[in-house]
């Protein structure tokens, strides 16, 4: 592994299971220092915890609950006292996602998810934004999702925060390249089911995409890790769907 002073840092959000936890896992063996947040813990998957191991990575746990005002900041600040700088990468993962519909979603639902999923995102983007430190590139990878393209009106307060977070993408983009922040999405699609999904139910959604399957955890991770590098992109959303996004559903895939 690169000599600690002079690998880049990486800061991801949700960074320490399921999608976040795989990013990291690229990350750390692509080299990155990584400060990994969780919401409430930093238990790490295990196979993010050996990854770690072995790629003896410099990594260090973080809590921020971002549902709290200005979470996002204290972390920030948290991850530059720790780490005697401010991250190079800033991989905004973490996420809530309800199942309300219009006629079930109430203000505070609202509220929870745009804090979460949109807000703390802009917020810690701010914060980058605001080192005065002289660097070459930096970048800023959001973590949308397909349904975007075509939304329909299942979890309908998660759909509206990460709506407004591709928005935040582009606004992002124009206003930071003079700083030589680049700032992209990755929009996945189906990909790590929950326990609300059968074996039947997966292998159903799996074919009726345009690839006729699904994308994997890795592959979005690779994604990732691309656009980290590719310092002649920014205002981009990469879809990582298996073409879903090129396609409407009328409902959440768990309940087709």
């Amino acid at each position: 592994m690169t000599i600690e002073h002079e690998a880049p840092l990486a800061l991801v959000t949700g960074g320490h299971r399921r999608l976040g936890g795989v990013i990291s896992t690229a990350l750390a063996r692509q080299g990155y220092r990584l400060a990994v947040h969780g919401s409430h813990d930093v238990a790490l998957d295990p196979a993010l915890e050996q990854a770690l191991s072995e790629a003896d990575a410099v990594w260090h746990g973080f809590v921020a609950d971002f549902e709290l005002p200005d979470a996002a900041v204290r972390l920030m600040q948290e991850v530059a006292d720790h780490f005697g700088r401010l991250p190079d990468l800033l991989v905004n993962s973490a996420a809530i996602f309800g199942q309300d519909r219009l006629e079930t979603a109430t203000s505070s639902e609202l509220l929870r998810h745009y804090a979460v999923n949109c807000v703390a995102p802009v917020q810690l983007t701010r914060f980058l934004a605001e080192d005065s430190v002289s660097r070459n590139d930096r970048a800023v990878i959001n973590i949308l999702d397909q349904r975007l393209a075509n939304p329909h009106g299942d979890q309908l307060s998660y759909t509206l925060a990460k709506q407004a977070l591709a928005g935040f993408t582009k606004i992002a983009a124009k206003e930071l390249a003079p700083k030589n922040i680049r700032v992209n999405a990755v929009a996945p699609g189906l990909t790590l089911a929950t326990e609300d999904y059968t074996p039947d139910q997966v292998a159903r959604n799996a074919a009726i995409m345009p690839l006729g399957r699904l994308p994997q955890p890795d592959q979005i991770a690779e994604t990732v890790c691309f656009l980290a590098q590719a310092t002649a992109v920014t205002g981009q959303v990469v879809a990582v769907d298996c073409g879903a996004h090129m396609q409407s559903y009328e409902r959440d895939f768990m309940h087709l």
